[in-house]
């Protein structure tokens, strides 16, 4: 970040809280889980650009070891928070703050209990293309709490259109990587990042990958994630004759380095709400076959010739890896061009500036 963008930022901070003469502006990030996926990822790398900026954070909830671990020092501050219960405790506890932004419903529901009365804004940040709740209950809860949310942001356009209510796209952003290797310091490997869930769709991409027929010329599948669906997806590449070929490595903390080594990031979802994996992707280079729908349109395709096949279709996914493992030379400037992309479109500066001039707007309504 260069010395001109953090004077920017430490203005729009001081302009946000003329009164606070004595601390810098404070915000919590309440997330309402003991786990890491997304969203927490999401909120690790705007609360590490948050505290750059000068900024005091303050993570509500989360896997303490993998938030740490993704922060890399950075000046944040953590506690835990897996329940409504617990966050409303912490949020009181640890007040005053300036802004208080949730991510999913049970972090909604907890910043609006805690910030009753106060006068301190809520922002939330929709990350699914969904409206709230999953039962009747939770639906009626969710629409009580949302009526004192003052501004809600969506991840993307693709979000945004079908959430319910107003909101703003901020499209997340990822820190740029100034080493990226070319197709000959790569590994023939195609990877996989993402929980393995049913709604991922990682069973696309070993489709995908058996009908690509590069397993016979000795390239590998990586697939970093864990989840309920390991054991059906290990079956499936056994089922689909390519089990030896696929490499289950269950959940990673260095997937951005995995990126910088795959000759090949693939993203089978075919609604995905943005894909954070597959920016960070296009930030190292990785040249990204990904399925033709959902948010996957606002980061890869972005790239005018991207390797975006129509979704659920395995066969023309499989041939897309297949043409572009055959040519080093179009994987290394496919994944410059994504490289340039990701540092003009989707850098975490960008997210930054658009997230802390929404802070500034809803604390001067508020005031």
């Amino acid at each position: 970040m260069s010395l001109s963008f953090e004077m920017i930022l430490s203005l729009g901070a001081q302009l946000a809280n003329p009164g606070l003469k004595n601390r810098p502006p404070r915000v919590a990030h309440v997330v309402c889980t003991e786990s890491f996926a997304g969203v927490e990822r999401y909120v690790t790398v705007l609360s590490a650009a948050m505290a750059r900026a000068g900024w005091e954070v303050v993570i509500l909830g989360g896997d303490r070891q993998a938030l740490l671990s993704h922060l890399q020092n950075a000046q944040v501050s953590w506690v835990p928070a897996p329940t409504v219960c617990a966050a409303v405790v912490q949020l009181r506890k640890l007040r005053p703050f300036d802004v208080v932004h949730a991510h999913m419903t049970d972090a909604e529901v907890a910043s609006v209990i805690a910030m009753l009365g106060t006068g301190v804004p809520v922002v939330c940040t929709r990350h699914f293309a969904q409206p709230r709740g999953s039962s009747a209950i939770r639906k009626s809860v969710s629409a009580l709490t949302a009526r004192r949310i003052h501004t809600q942001i969506a991840i993307s356009e693709f979000v945004s259109s079908r959430i319910e209510g107003v909101s703003t796209v901020i499209v997340p952003g990822v820190d740029n990587v100034d080493d990226i290797r070319p197709s000959a310091e790569r590994d023939n490997q195609v990877l996989m990042a993402q929980r393995l869930e049913p709604e991922k769709r990682a069973d696309l991409g070993i489709e995908a990958w058996a009908a690509s027929g590069l397993a016979a010329q000795g390239w590998t599948l990586v697939i970093a994630g864990e989840g309920s669906e390991r054991r059906r997806l290990v079956a499936l590449a056994d089922e689909l004759g390519v089990g030896d070929s696929c490499r289950f490595l269950g959940f990673r903390s260095d997937v951005a380095e995995l990126q910088r080594r795959a000759a090949i990031f693939l993203a089978p979802r075919p609604d995905e709400p943005l894909g954070l994996s597959v920016i960070e992707a296009m930030a190292a280079g990785a040249p990204v076959v990904a399925a033709g729908g959902g948010g996957h349109l606002e980061t890869v395709g972005l790239h005018l010739a991207a390797s975006l096949y129509p979704p659920f279709d395995v066969a023309d996914a499989g041939r897309q890896l297949a043409e572009l493992a055959s040519d080093p030379k179009r994987r290394d400037e496919y994944g410059r061009d994504l490289a340039t992309l990701q540092r003009l479109h989707l850098g975490v500066e960008t997210q930054l500036a658009k997230t802390i001039d929404l802070y500034h707007r809803v604390t001067e309504e508020t005031r």
